[in-house]
């Protein structure tokens, strides 16, 4: 079986076969509990009940809100990444840096299997049990790719439905490029409170683009959603609601 650390990925087939022999992924390394944090275990059981399981950005905003590391197997390209979050590190550890993939490539990934993290975090007493040093990589920029590129167009459920968005800091303060139209919407959020119909009909913006710019925020720690500003609507259920409230309010 292959080493945590070897950098060639593993081919799908192969993390599955091992999966069917063993019933785990292999990368499960770390002597210790077994099964992940009961808190974020609640939370990844109601979004399987909610059939978003294996929803990649569902799961990445899981371990996010509950500030608890896990091991995502995401499938790329014919690959098996394993990527260990560490939420309140701010790191991630991978054999490669999947916030380098390409957008197409993102749209496609896939979430294989979710697990207790394989290695520990840098500076932890365990020192045997930390990866190699350049295979931790910030975790923001891999957020912003998941967000922005990912395969999920909609609203995460948690700030999905009535509301009014607000952002609480400039991603650009931070170091994450952006360019166009998501960047002055960015910066008009930081200024605005509106719901997503309206960040939808901003210059440049679209119900997808408006979903993601959000879900992005949010991921990032720098998004206020609020259910009770006087600003708070549904959110669009597609592309003709858009339309027709555009249309009767002209």
């Amino acid at each position: 079986m292959r080493d945590f650390e070897d950098s060639t990925l593993w081919r799908v087939s192969g993390f599955e076969r091992v999966r069917m022999l063993t019933g785990t992924s292999g990368f499960a390394r770390l002597a210790g509990p077994t099964v992940l944090p009961t808190t974020l275990l609640a939370d990844l059981n109601r979004l399987d009940s909610d059939g978003a399981g294996n929803d990649v950005l569902e799961i990445v905003a899981a371990c996010m809100r509950h500030h608890e590391p896990a091991l995502l197997c995401l499938q790329y390209e014919g690959l098996v990444w394993p990527v260990t979050l560490f939420p309140s590190h701010m790191l991630y550890h991978s054999p490669r840096d999947l916030a380098q993939a390409t957008p197409p490539a993102l749209a496609r990934l896939a979430l294989l299997s979710t697990e207790p993290p394989g290695v520990r975090p840098p500076g932890h007493w365990m020192y045997e049990r930390v990866g190699q040093a350049g295979h931790y990589r910030p975790l923001l920029p891999l957020l912003w790719s998941l967000a922005l590129d990912g395969p999920r167009s909609e609203l995460l459920a948690e700030i999905a439905g009535t509301a009014a968005y607000r952002a609480i800091k400039s991603p650009a303060e931070e170091g994450v490029v952006m360019s166009g139209a998501l960047r002055s919407a960015a910066e008009r959020l930081r200024r605005e409170t509106v719901p997503l119909r309206t960040i939808c009909g901003w210059p440049g913006m679209s119900l997808d683009r408006a979903s993601r710019l959000l879900n992005g925020l949010y991921l990032a720690s720098a998004l206020l959603a609020t259910r009770a500003h006087p600003a708070a609507r549904a959110a669009p259920r597609g592309l003709r609601e858009l339309w027709l409230g555009a249309k009767s309010r002209r």
